[in-house]
């Protein structure tokens, strides 16, 4: 079992913000492990934090009580102490007795990465359907978190008339109360589900070409978005910056026709399951669309993840299949010498699929003629561009081939691109 302290000095909060201690712990070295914890400090600056220190811990298995052990959980309190924190956000899943025991332990409140992705989502979601699909993912959560901590939960007298036998605890009121507001908020979702489904039948007897962007969270999708239609979508620099899916007409005027273009919610590493539930209304957009744009921040040290963790969300809602343009953004972050000798080429996946690509900058515009040319091939029937995503199959494997003997030189410079290839 080992330990690293943070390496970032600590930072000062700012007057809004609440000091919070950041606990990551790699347990049997697992892959998705981020050891700067540095996704951890942006969701927690994104949910109005401000990190002032960051430990991360290694063990070869749980601790059942305190998840971290308690020699780790007194280093954590002696941090608490030392940088005045006010709560401690853990980076992996804790269960309902873990995080109460911490609680006791350190004495301020403990939260884990869902709750902190709950959180920011609450705060974003602005639509009518955004706010209840939040609502349903918080009271899922909230349902497995309820365990005897107070006084009031004390088993309860039955009512008026009985010899005082045993009525409901609390928390069975509290679990039957939180169940029935489920139902109630899953019955609304799903006239909103119908209410889309109608609006996507309408779109497609008018034989509208759909485009649904997606992506890692914070890969630009709003500010490509706002390039590309000219609208004011709120984008920032942040996590999660918008939850809501924004449809706006896209004129092509190499295919002389518009397209509707959504952008969607973002993805992240270990996005709760059941977000993914709550939010499969909106993620229909992507599933059901003709062709997705999937952004990726080019200038991302750990892309490779990224782009797993978004085919992996994908895959689970449903849309592994709908075609692919993948588009690197923010080309205007990286060197010189990083720079992709052709800017619109092809990369070949691990399972042998080919995937058209273009690196642009939404933030300055390069590349977006390139992007709107791709996007009107694909109206048009490109069938390189309208080839399903995934696997390569009969129709692709002589292309995959040919292909593979194209490798761009740009992959000596920097090893992102060793799959890059000229359709």
């Amino acid at each position: 079992m080992a330990s690293s302290p943070a390496s970032p000095p600590p930072v000062a909060p700012a007057a809004d913000a609440a000091p919070v201690v950041l606990v990551g712990v790699d347990v049997g070295g697992a892959a998705s492990f981020d050891p700067t914890l540095d996704e951890l400090a942006l969701l927690a600056e994104s949910a109005g934090d401000a990190p002032v220190a960051r430990l991360v811990a290694r063990r070869k298995a749980i601790d059942a009580a305190l998840y971290v052990g308690s020699g780790k959980a007194d280093e954590i309190k002696s941090l608490v102490a030392a940088h005045g924190a006010e709560a401690v956000l853990f980076d992996q899943a804790l269960s309902p007795v873990q995080q109460r025991n911490l609680e006791k332990h350190l004495g301020v409140p403990v939260a884990d990465r869902t709750a902190l992705i709950l959180e920011i989502f609450a705060a974003r979601a602005q639509s009518h359907e955004g706010k209840l699909q939040v609502e349903l993912a918080r009271l899922q959560y909230l349902s497995t978190r309820l365990v005897r901590r107070w006084s009031h939960l004390e088993r309860q007298r039955g009512g008026i008339g009985t010899r005082g036998g045993p009525g409901e605890t609390q928390i069975e009121l509290d679990r039957r109360m939180i169940g029935e507001r489920i139902k109630s908020v899953k019955s609304r979702l799903e006239r909103v589900k119908r209410q889309r489904n109608t609006q996507r039948r309408a779109r497609e007897r008018s034989g509208t070409f759909r485009v649904s962007l997606v992506g890692y969270t914070n890969a630009g999708k709003s500010t490509l978005f706002n390039a590309l239609v000219k609208a004011q979508a709120y984008a920032a620099d942040q996590l999660f910056a918008t939850l809501d899916t924004t449809t706006r007409q896209l004129y092509l005027e190499d295919a002389g026709r518009s397209v509707s273009l959504s952008d969607t919610v973002g993805f992240i590493r270990d996005l709760p399951h059941k977000l993914i539930e709550a939010f499969k209304a909106t993620l229909q957009e992507a599933a059901q669309a003709d062709l997705l744009l999937h952004v990726v921040d080019a200038s991302s040290p750990v892309l490779e993840e990224q782009l797993a963790e978004v085919e992996h969300v994908l895959h689970e809602i449903g849309a592994d299949r709908v075609p692919q343009i993948l588009v690197y953004n923010k080309l205007d972050r990286l060197e010189e010498a990083q720079r992709p000798r052709d800017p619109v080429d092809a990369i070949v996946g691990p399972n042998g699929g080919i995937t058209p690509r273009v690196f642009v900058s939404a933030q300055d515009g390069t590349g977006l003629d390139r992007l709107r040319a791709l996007l009107a091939r694909a109206v048009a029937g490109d069938p390189e561009l309208n080839r399903p995503h995934g696997p390569a199959g009969a129709d692709n494997h002589g292309h995959a081939a040919d292909a593979a003997d194209s490798v761009d030189a740009a992959a000596e410079r920097d090893p992102r691109y060793s799959s890059q290839v000229r359709p």
